[in-house]
């Protein structure tokens, strides 16, 4: 087990939310899934046999998913990063994750799910951009970011370069 794992607070969508992030990530996978029993209801009101948590991983990494009422939503304040190679993967999760979100919700390549949970379409390019952020290319290439929804990887060359 790894000593750190995200549990994503649901509704009752947390069961589908587990598919269709399994359905979207390489090497995922839905691990074990628990349902509320009778004992507690007067604390967690939840059916007794309806799904309580879903333990799936995406690409190896541990997740949770909890359905407990609709007490706490998704905010911007905590997002999940994807870490893209190439335009064709930065393009593939933004059109996966995105299918079904916000359209308002996207800028500087964050994204809002149709479950509420935002994510970051990295291209690792990126990383290596914003690493010296007092040259030119950081701050050319983060004046084209800014100007963005889905990164564009030539694009943000392009402007990096200075050409």
């Amino acid at each position: 087990m790894k000593k750190i794992a995200p549990c994503l607070w649901f509704d009752k969508e947390g069961e589908e939310a587990a598919r269709f992030y399994v359905g979207i990530f390489k090497n995922s996978r839905i691990t074990a899934t628990s349902r509320y029993p009778e004992a507690g209801q007067d604390v967690h009101h939840q059916v007794a046999g309806s799904v309580m948590t879903v333990e799936f991983e995406l690409d190896g990494q541990p997740f949770t998913a909890l359905n407990a009422g609709p007490v706490f939503k998704f905010n911007e304040a905590v997002s999940l990063q994807v870490y893209c190679e190439d335009q064709k993967e930065v393009d593939y999760y933004w059109e996966k994750l995105g299918a079904g979100g916000d359209p308002k919700a996207q800028q500087c390549g964050w994204l809002k799910d149709k479950f509420g949970l935002s994510w970051q379409v990295v291209p690792t390019v990126m990383v290596d951009m914003m690493k010296d952020t007092k040259s030119p290319g950081f701050k050319r290439s983060f004046e084209a970011m800014m100007k963005m929804k889905k990164l564009d990887i030539a694009a943000l060359r392009k402007a990096y370069e200075g050409k």
